[in-house]
């Protein structure tokens, strides 16, 4: 099965293995899979290979589903990544039944997902509603001018400052907060400009 590359798609069976975007976003699963356990969601899926770095790394993990918008894109990731323990479904992660339909997680794993949804705090609040108790969410977002400015990027409502990310997310979380510089994903270190924020997130 085939699926049209766009702009916003990370597809490795079709990219070059030394792309740079693509190195980026694999390093951000391998990141995650040091925290995944029990059951696990990928919430913005996009065509599922993340829950093949979380399979191959994550050893507690007793099921993975993985959900987006884009039917097509789960047709694929059912294609290509339709492993044991792993289930992929079309839903909205500001869909307020969600909860009802899939259950709650060990794990939420949801990377660049919160700048394009227009209502962030539904999605964030929405996110605590589908996590256990003592559950951990993994999400990252890049750095930006601010939620009330302009954004370059058509696909983004907003990018975040820093301080804005954290205080949307303390709401509901404890949270430790990580840096990505191309593969490094650290903590923060004042000679470097990052541009991009991983939070860890506990409940």
């Amino acid at each position: 099965m085939t699926l049209e590359m766009t702009e916003e798609r990370v597809m490795p069976k079709e990219m070059n293995p030394n792309n740079g975007l693509l190195k980026e976003h694999l390093a951000r699963y391998k990141f995650a899979s040091n925290y995944t356990q029990g059951r696990v969601l990928d919430l913005a899926c996009g065509v599922g290979y993340g829950t093949e770095i979380l399979l191959a790394q994550g050893e507690k993990i007793k099921e993975i589903i993985g959900i987006d918008v884009d039917q097509e894109s789960i047709d694929y990731a059912q294609h290509h990544y339709g492993y044991p323990l792993v289930e992929f479904i079309v839903g909205e992660g500001t869909d307020l039944n969600l909860v009802e339909k899939i259950g709650k997680f060990d794990t939420i794993v949801s990377f660049e997902t919160v700048e394009h949804i227009e209502d962030d705090y539904k999605f964030i609040s929405n996110l605590n509603k589908l996590l256990k108790d003592g559950g951990r969410l993994i999400i990252s977002t890049p750095f930006g001018q601010g939620r009330d400015k302009g954004c370059s990027n058509p696909y983004h409502y907003r990018q975040y400052k820093e301080e804005e990310f954290k205080e949307m997310l303390e709401e509901y979380f404890e949270i430790e907060l990580f840096y990505q510089l191309n593969e490094r994903i650290e903590k923060s270190q004042s000679d470097i400009k990052y541009y991009l924020m991983v939070a860890v997130c506990d409940k």
